[in-house]
């Protein structure tokens, strides 16, 4: 019979995820960092991957979790992953630095559902995606996770991009993202997730988009009190693992990863479903106004943008994306 525990590490800001067996150690350990603090879906889906890879290999394989970029910045952990210093992580767009098809993951004002992502995640496109990720970055993507739409914050009602004119905003390291938002006419600065709010709490940057639950994790609601629901960008991130890695592991443990991962995703979905509307009663008790705003307005100013961003081999898909 296999226990978990939960234990702090000695730096004092990772949680583990120690599966052992009785009868014999685990073999293969695989480290797994992410950018979310403890209370976010995807720290509690990596756990629920952790529990499953034990219990499927018998204790063969087990996943150590190091939340809040224990490990390093989404990017260092990528390198990491390459250079065999770390096993796993969950990314997405990020990507793209290796392998331009991700850059497909997280188009602006393309995904009109969650239903419209997730055959496009799951079909002829995502399959694409994830083989470029294979070859390029030599990172395995095991299944993705949806995220919430990313929304703009500030502290001031922002309802059409003609408001926007200047406005300085923290974007991740994403060329794509940067396109756009210079499209509607603000001045997008890339910058890791762990220096925003310290950027936004002395005013280095007047806003940032992100999903309401890193915008939660994030704390952001100390010091920004305006959600303007831009929903500009509707995605999908994977959980990976580093093909390195994913070689070390026997056929039956990579089918037993495999296994874990796709009854992570069933996992990860209900809560994300269930987490949506409760991250906005949660951050209205905070003190945060939900804005609306005019998407149609930021739509016709982006795209174009959006499309022209997108490398010219793929810009195909992306139309194709945009026209479904």
């Amino acid at each position: 019979m296999f226990v978990t525990k939960l234990t702090r590490l000695a730096a004092g800001c990772a949680l583990a995820v120690l599966m052992g067996a009785s009868a014999m150690a685990a073999e293969v350990t695989l480290k797994l960092g992410h950018l979310a603090n403890e209370e976010n879906i995807w720290h509690k889906a990596a756990l629920k991957f952790a529990e499953e890879v034990a219990a499927l290999t018998e204790g063969r394989v087990e996943v150590v979790v190091y939340p809040n970029e224990t490990l390093g910045k989404e990017i260092d952990v990528i390198n990491g992953m390459q250079l065999g210093t770390a096993d796993m992580t969950i990314t997405g767009e990020s990507l793209q630095n290796w392998a331009p098809k991700a850059a497909l993951l997280a188009l602006p004002y393309a995904y009109k559902s969650l239903e419209h992502m997730d055959r496009v995640a799951s079909g002829e496109i995502g399959d694409a995606i994830e083989a470029e990720i294979i070859a390029n970055a030599g990172i395995r993507p095991l299944t993705y996770f949806a995220r919430g739409p990313r929304n703009l914050s500030a502290n001031r009602e922002i309802t059409s991009p003609d408001q926007l004119n200047g406005f300085k905003l923290r974007v991740p390291n994403v060329p794509i993202f940067v396109a756009a938002w210079q499209a509607l006419g603000a001045n997008p600065t890339p910058m890791a997730f762990s220096e925003v709010f310290t950027s936004l709490q002395n005013g280095t940057i007047e806003g940032q988009e992100n999903p309401l639950a890193l915008f939660k994790s994030g704390g952001f609601y100390e010091v920004q009190k305006v959600v303007n629901k831009t929903e500009h960008v509707r995605s999908w991130i994977y959980l990976t693992i580093a093909e390195s890695s994913w070689d070390k592991l026997s056929e039956a443990d990579q089918a037993a990863v495999q296994e874990a991962a796709n009854r992570t995703q069933a996992f990860e979905r209900e809560l994300f479903l269930a987490d949506e509307q409760a991250l906005v009663t949660d951050l209205e008790s905070k003190g945060v106004k939900f804005v609306e705003v005019d998407q149609a307005a930021f739509a016709a100013r982006a795209k174009d943008a959006v499309i022209a961003a997108v490398p010219e081999d793929i810009r195909p898909l992306a139309e194709q994306i945009f026209n479904n």
